[in-house]
């Protein structure tokens, strides 16, 4: 079994459009991992899929997409859906990085980062993560750094997405500062 290609189709699923396989997320975004696998058999490639595939995919990945609990399983972050994923707040970090491509800049500085098409606005804990996200929409990204503490103390919620990923639902520009390479 091809765990990149399945832990793909299971974050579809689970972030995207869980109504094309069948599937009732709680307020949380957990489904029943059996419900899951039912929905899968109609999908070509995951007819035989079984609950063991499942866990071995999410122990082996290292971007930790997923949990799962108590026959349960969610899509930890990345959620695009009308049905707003509830999350419980979370002290976050002091400083949070969020990469960018550059083109963007302008706008994020002047409107601050807005969640867009995702339920949330997500930050790493480190640069190198932020490198690599904002590597997705552009060659040489901007990193930002986000005074997570002070956004934190002004009310600002942040969620844990999980490993080194926080979320939020906006981060107001007077939080943003461009991160200088050192």
């Amino acid at each position: 079994m091809n765990y990149i290609e399945l832990s793909k189709e299971i974050s579809y699923a689970l972030r995207h459009a869980p109504h094309e396989y069948g599937l009732e997320l709680d307020a949380e975004g957990w489904v029943g991992i059996e419900q899951l696998i039912d929905g899968f058999k109609e999908k070509k490639g995951y007819k035989g899929i079984l609950e063991g595939d499942i866990i071995n995919m999410i122990e082996a990945s290292k971007k930790k997409r997923h949990e799962c609990f108590d026959g349960k399983i969610r899509a930890l972050y990345g959620h695009s859906l009308e049905k707003k994923i509830v999350k419980d707040a979370k002290i976050p970090p002091a400083v949070l990085y969020h990469g960018t491509a550059k083109r963007f800049i302008e706008s994020i500085m002047e409107q601050g980062i807005l969640a867009q098409k995702r339920q949330y606005v997500h930050f790493s804990e480190d640069i190198e993560t932020a490198i690599i996200v904002g590597n997705r929409h552009d060659a040489t990204p901007v990193i930002l750094k986000v005074d997570a503490r002070s956004a934190h103390a002004d009310g600002i919620l942040f969620f844990h997405g999980g490993e080194k990923i926080w979320l939020s639902e906006l981060i107001p520009p007077q939080y943003l500062e461009i991160n200088e390479a050192d």
